[in-house]
């Protein structure tokens, strides 16, 4: 357990910082209007007998704005790349040419819009929820001070803390507004 403020403070900085982290790597996998590899990179494909990353078992480019291409470093797992393309959800349909992959991205409908946006908008809220955890865990920290017979902190030294770790969260929440909306006008962008 955390003994002084400093401490509490900072671990609380991180927890909201990995939420932050998090969600920056998520929204950059929903698709915007147009193509991107970071859409396809983190989808998890089944080969050698484990779940690698799709960015560690080939290259993707964008040869086009509305096209991706990938070409698997080993051709004889084109199959299972495929597959996990399709099982991911992604509203595409890939096609298997020679020895790589093609994904024509179709143009987003008003509804799919909607949709990823409703989607990037539960993420930003998901990762609110952490960061909310994390000032929890970090004000109890900070009860727990006053009941410390080793460390003298006085009620108001705990009530500055409590003050500093809600304006951290503030911070960061508005850090995530700011994503959420940059992300859903990059979606709306034809």
């Amino acid at each position: 357990m955390s003994t002084d403020p400093d401490t509490i403070l900072l671990e609380a900085e991180e927890s909201m910082k990995k939420a932050e982290t998090y969600l920056g790597d998520e929204l950059r996998g929903i698709r915007a209007g147009r193509a991107s590899p970071a859409m396809v990179e983190y989808i998890k494909v089944e080969c050698y007998g484990s779940h690698t990353d799709l960015k560690g078992i080939a290259a993707v480019s964008v040869p086009e704005p509305t096209q991706l291409l990938i070409k698997p470093y080993d051709a004889s797992i084109i199959n299972s790349i495929r597959q996990a393309i399709e099982d991911a959800n992604l509203g595409v349909n890939p096609q298997v040419e020679d020895k790589q992959i093609r994904i024509n991205l179709p143009t987003l409908t008003a509804d799919r819009r909607k949709q990823l946006i409703a989607q990037a908008k539960k993420v930003g809220e998901e990762q609110k929820v952490v960061m909310r955890n994390a000032r929890r865990d970090a004000n109890k920290h900070a009860d727990a001070l006053t009941k410390n017979a080793d460390v003298h902190i006085s009620e108001d030294e705990v009530k500055t803390l409590k003050d500093e770790i809600q304006e951290l969260l503030k911070s960061y929440e508005n850090k995530i507004d700011t994503m959420i909306q940059k992300k859903s006008e990059e979606i709306n962008d034809i």
